[in-house]
């Protein structure tokens, strides 16, 4: 077999090292699993609706509704949709991912008067941590907060005193007196909010719109108080 010239065995060196590395890219594309689009669902996933609030969590919702007639309460809200932050979407991700209020307390034009929280004396370590961090954001964002026991949910009588106490603090000091515990007249609620709603424009009150954390964009300013 005649000798190859030094040009010759470059040239066949660089298109053996040129078909490898093609062989071993084809290998590498033949076992990387295509790119799902990301409206597909698996094919074989199985949904089942299921209730939205425990039986407690319902009780409590009765209790809040009788108590408080002609106020709008809402469920499972999640903190995303009622609370705007100076940072970014993803921060603010990070920090609220799966934090939703048992209960919102609304007045007629959806302005958080205050959250319930329904916990059980059986929660989680885990659980007991979440309850806190929410309570820590939901205090930054100035937004009172009732806590009730699953176990021992309070009656109408005491749902209003605790929501006058909570509400309207000014006039129990004026009385001079402690809450009473017996049934008492319904809280004047417009009196409370036109304290409340000062202030507060409707720009800033509106709520945060679900699209806004699909592009994940890199600020959330707040929108300025007049």
């Amino acid at each position: 077999m005649p000798a190859l010239d030094p040009a010759s065995a470059l040239a066949m060196l660089a298109a053996l090292l040129l078909i490898s590395w093609m062989l071993v890219q084809r290998r590498r594309a033949a076992g990387r699993r295509a790119p799902r689009p990301a409206s597909s669902l698996p094919p074989t996933l199985q949904v089942q609706a299921v209730r939205i609030l425990t039986s407690s969590e319902r009780q409590a919702h009765t209790l809040l509704s009788q108590a408080m007639p002609g106020t709008l309460v809402l469920a499972q809200v999640p903190l995303t949709r009622f609370l705007r932050v100076d940072t970014t979407q993803v921060q603010w991700l990070q920090q609220a991912a799966g934090l939703s209020a048992d209960l919102l307390l609304c007045d007629s034009s959806a302005r958080v008067m205050a959250v319930v929280t329904v916990r059980s004396p059986r929660a989680s370590a885990n659980s007991r941590k979440r309850h806190d961090k929410m309570g820590r954001l939901l205090k930054l964002a100035g937004l009172k907060v009732l806590s009730w026991n699953e176990d021992a949910l309070p009656d109408i009588a005491q749902v209003r005193s605790q929501l006058l106490a909570l509400l309207a603090p000014n006039a129990v000091q004026r009385s001079g007196q402690a809450v009473p515990s017996r049934a008492m007249p319904l809280i004047p609620v417009a009196e409370v909010l036109d304290d409340g709603d000062s202030g507060h424009n409707d720009a800033a009150m509106e709520p945060v719109p679900s699209a806004l954390f699909d592009e994940l964009a890199p600020d959330l300013a707040l929108p300025k108080k007049h």
